[in-house]
């Protein structure tokens, strides 16, 4: 290339974050940027006597700093996560509340009281065996033992005492705006047991166990769910197996499911990670993975190199708040705390294929992301003179990247496409292909990244002359992309397309959506409110032309992977060609309007829903809406089954023309109230698709044949439905900047002939609502 432009180098082995004076120069060949630096100069001159040595040194020094600099944020790592366990381990006491019982403890010993009814003489008299002690050093001892002592069992017995409190969700039945004296109480007492700031895992170790519920009362729930969906006939056949069930097979199957519950942190968890997500053989893409989008209105920057210098720089703020669990954790009612722990494996995690089953690799640090670009890999170090870059110099990365002219090497473009079709090729291929050489090191800085960046070539976002096509396409394009330009594999694609829209598309497996929207609403306002951008669009600060260059990753693709990853392409492709999205913003009124009503906006949407879906298909559907169980420990999702007598009979009002207004109005409200009763009850463990599905999972593992579980998991859901509320709710003012309203999100269906439905809804902005429909649809 002569002495033009710097180049983008290949991947080579080196200290993590290299950037030697070699790097940072010129080059004037194809050489390496390390051959370069031997030359001495950064022209194409003749070596000078003597400067060989002084440039060894020089590299020398350099490479002693880039082997510092990691080991030592390593250890600050280390030591970080340390204090914090031990800190976490104290909740909801505090490291100053063992001086305060210490000394206390001492005070009142000096003052002849014995507040530990002779323990302390009893531990004084022990240390009299072991000698050597004076007596004035064995009173001392002995009232710190004690003290200590003291002081651990008073942080269990808060600790239960949290716990038990927690365990009461009596509150969330109440009548809305009404608080009874008991609720007041509970409250009271919750507050002042966990008054000490909390840190993000405080509460962990507070949070009640899922409960097992009853049986009889899980297949009681189940009846009463598909009677409206079934005939006569089949419900009577349908009332049999369950009852059945309930008498023989299932008290077996229960009994080893409260075992389990017993030593399991959570009897639903493990068993729904390993056997829904992580033993899926089915593509990940549409299927699994979701997405969120950019603000709707509002693009801080058109500029795609600057867009993505801030949110990267923004992004990695937050992984720096996670990794000091600065993050606060999510507090119903600034009272009731949720579970924390999907936000472990937010960074540093990809998912491993595996020919039977996938596993999730998550690595405790990760100093580098790999950006895709125009069919082209590269790895770019996060860290500068141990600091993270700042948004400008990330923006500089991004715009090295856009610049840089080269050609995809062969296999390399469609590479990702593996991760978007069957697992099961993919896993073969990984084995096959990718376990030695340069693949091996480049899959590795994939996989070990801290999270995967796409710099897309086209535009996306809502356009107000078109807003349809535009906002479809945008949402296909976060859903499923060219099929080969998102890693589907890793924890979350970061993308960024050419006009400085952005958007996210995350992996199932490791965390639900509440958690990655949290994080998603959090980068978006530090983008907007606390970074910001010049006037001329670009990100705030100065280039660092010090900094070394993003490197390319090198590939040794054969022909015989290329065709899998041709295969997998087409598969990829016909999936994506076969889901149909509609987003759009519903701007007639927003939630305030529902609430002013009173009535819960989540109740009516569905209800509208149970309704569309009538007119629009003359019968009804087995419904999903996913609700949460964070109130307890490691809790994950339930599914509220939507569509139930009530919102049938208020449909049928509806579509009935002799109906009343004050008829349909009446079973209106008692839909809403079944729907919001059965929330509650998914929120508080009486849910009934996750007790049914453990109960099957044991039934495989006692080899017995279950005809009812069987029927029950086979049922398919035609209508697929989920919120997502805001998370961050002090972080935007929408009165005073509505133009702030998010795009929201959205998945793929999640049945053949099926349709997803997915919303978000703000108090005084637009309604965002996404439909999506697989196959063919009558």
């Amino acid at each position: 290339m002569g002495c033009g432009r710097p180049r983008l180098q290949p991947a080579l082995p080196g200290p993590a974050g290299s950037s030697s004076a070699g790097a940072a120069a010129a080059p004037c060949s194809t050489d390496s940027a390390i051959a370069e630096a031997d030359r001495g100069s950064p022209g194409c001159g003749r070596q000078l006597p003597g400067a060989a040595d002084a440039m060894d040194l020089h590299r020398s020094q350099e490479v002693l700093q880039e082997i510092r600099l990691p080991a030592l944020h390593s250890w600050k790592k280390r030591i970080m996560r340390f204090k914090n366990g031990i800190i976490t381990s104290m909740y909801p006491a505090g490291p100053s509340s063992w001086l305060i019982v210490v000394v206390g403890v001492m005070s009142s010993t000096y003052g002849k009281m014995d507040p530990s009814l002779g323990i302390i003489a009893r531990i004084s008299e022990t240390l009299d065996m072991m000698g050597r002690m004076s007596s004035q050093t064995k009173t001392v001892v002995s009232g710190v033992l004690f003290g200590t002592g003291l002081w651990v069992a008073l942080i269990i017995t808060m600790r239960c005492s949290l716990k038990v409190l927690l365990s009461y969700h009596g509150w969330m039945f109440a009548e809305h705006g009404k608080m009874g004296r008991a609720t007041r109480i509970w409250m009271a007492m919750v507050k002042i047991l966990s008054c000490r700031k909390p840190t993000l895992y405080s509460f962990q170790t507070c949070l009640p166990r899922l409960p097992v519920p009853a049986v009889k009362d899980t297949v009681h729930r189940y009846l009463e769910s598909v009677r409206p969906l079934m005939k006569e006939q089949d419900f009577k056949r349908m009332t049999a197996l369950a009852q059945d069930f309930a008498v023989n097979l299932g008290p077996k199957l229960q009994w080893y499911l409260k075992l389990k519950s017993w030593w399991a942190t959570n009897y639903v968890t493990d068993w729904w990670e390993e056997y829904v997500y992580l033993r899926g053989r089915g593509p990940l893409m549409v299927n699994s993975n979701y997405f969120s989008m950019d603000l709707l209105y509002l693009t801080p920057s058109h500029i795609q190199a600057a867009r993505a210098g801030n949110t990267i720089h923004a992004i990695l703020l937050y992984r720096r708040e996670l990794d000091q669990e600065k993050i606060k954790p999510i507090l119903l009612g600034a009272t009731v705390p949720l579970c924390s722990a999907q936000w472990e494996r937010m960074f540093n995690t990809s998912r491993i294929p595996g020919e039977e089953a996938d596993t999730l690799q998550h690595i405790q640090d990760s100093r580098h992301i790999v950006v895709y670009h125009r069919g082209r890999y590269f790895k770019v170090w996060l860290y500068h003179d141990g600091r993270l870059l700042r948004p400008r110099e990330m923006e500089q990365q991004m715009q090295r990247i856009l610049d840089d002219p080269s050609e995809p090497q062969a296999g390399e473009e469609k590479l990702a496409a593996l991760t978007a079709a069957d697992r099961v090729p993919w896993a073969r291929c990984r084995k096959a292909y990718f376990g030695r050489g340069k693949n091996k090191q480049s899959l590795d800085a994939i996989e070990r990244a801290a999270f995967f960046v796409t710099l897309d070539d086209t535009e996306q976002g809502y356009r107000k002359e078109d807003p349809e096509t535009s906002m479809d396409s945008y949402a296909k394009s976060l859903l499923h992309g060219r099929c080969f330009d998102r890693w589907f594999d890793k924890s979350f694609t970061f993308i960024i397309f050419k006009n400085g829209k952005i958007g996210i598309n995350a992996e199932h497996s490791w965390a639900d959506g509440p958690i990655v929207i949290h994080f998603w609403e959090k980068i978006v306002a530090t983008d907007c409110f606390q970074l910001g951008y010049t006037e001329d669009g670009h990100c705030k600060g100065d280039t660092n032309p010090g900094i070394a260059y993003p490197t390319r990753l090198q590939w040794d693709i054969p022909e015989e992977c290329q065709e899998v990853i041709e295969t997998s392409l087409s598969s990829a492709a016909l999936l994506a060609h076969d889901v149909d999205l509609h987003s759009f913003p519903f701007d007639s009124f927003g939630k305030g309007l529902i609430k002013k009503c009173r009535t819960s906006p989540d109740a009516f949407v569905q209800l509208v829903l149970q309704l569309a879906h009538y007119r629009d298909m003359g019968k009804f559907c087995l419904t999903y809406e996913a609700s949460m169980t964070r109130l307890f420990r490691e809790g994950r999702t339930e599914t509220v089954r939507s569509c139930t007598t009530e919102s049938c009979n208020f449909v049928l009002a509806m579509v009935d023309p002799t109906q009343t207004v004050e008829q349909r109005l009446r079973l209106f409200r008692l839909a809403s109230e079944k729907h919001q009763h059965l929330y509650r009850l998914a929120m508080t463990g009486a849910g009934i698709d996750r007790h049914l599905f453990c109960l099957y999972v044991v039934s495989k593992y006692l080899a017995v044949e279950s005809p009812f579980l069987k029927e029950v998991l086979a049922e398919p859901w035609r209508l697929s439905t989920s919120q997502t509320p805001l998370q961050h709710v002090g972080l935007f003012d929408f009165n005073k900047n509505p133009e702030y309203v998010s795009s929201g999100g959205g998945f793929g269906p999640v049945s053949a002939l099926g349709v997803s439905v997915h919303r978000r809804a703000t108090p005084v902005v637009p309604l965002q609502a996404g439909l999506g429909f697989k196959g063919p649809v009558p």
